[in-house]
């Protein structure tokens, strides 16, 4: 079914909303895959705050221009699904571990800050640990050096405090 001029520029404002807002943008090939595993692959993405959308390509390229993403609509061709996330790596990152599990979704590129990613550029943004993580990894750095010196000084403590009762002992 064919969408008319103000459809159409329904959905290139509505995608060009997304990509203002997006840090990222996959980009993977869907052809093959059931509709199950579509409805699974976006309920995933919904869940990980991930924003997938099948678009027709002169569309996706239409609603990117101007945008950090202009650098892959040249890749904008054949059924493609597009993800764009406001979180660097969520978007790689459901892609990549969906098509861990499915080989009929075949990722294509993406885009980041300006830059192309190719297929691997996609896999190694998708093996980055999320924000939470990353900080939660930070926290503990940033908490080493203090409980290390609160062990030393309560160990040291400890022992002054046997060598004193044993000093009262004798």
């Amino acid at each position: 079914m064919s969408l008319n001029r103000s459809e159409k520029q329904a959905v290139i404002d509505e995608v060009t909303g997304l990509a203002a807002k997006a840090q990222s943008l996959v980009m993977a090939e869907y052809r093959g895959i059931t509709v199950a595993d579509m409805t699974r692959l976006r309920s995933t993405a919904r869940a990980q705050g991930v924003s997938l959308s099948v678009l027709k390509n002169t569309l996706a390229r239409r609603a990117v221009a101007g945008s950090a993403f202009e650098v892959v609509a040249d890749q904008m061709t054949g059924p493609l699904i597009y993800g764009f996330s406001t979180d660097a790596v969520a978007a790689a990152k459901v892609v990549a571990d969906f098509a861990k599990t499915n080989d009929k979704l075949v990722i294509r590129a993406g885009a980041l800050s300006g830059k192309v990613l190719d297929v691997n550029g996609v896999k190694q943004l998708a093996n980055i640990p999320s924000k939470e993580v990353l900080l939660s990894q930070l926290l503990g750095l940033m908490q080493s050096p203090i409980s290390r010196t609160a062990r030393v000084l309560a160990a040291l403590a400890e022992k002054r405090g046997e060598g004193a009762t044993e000093a009262a002992a004798a």
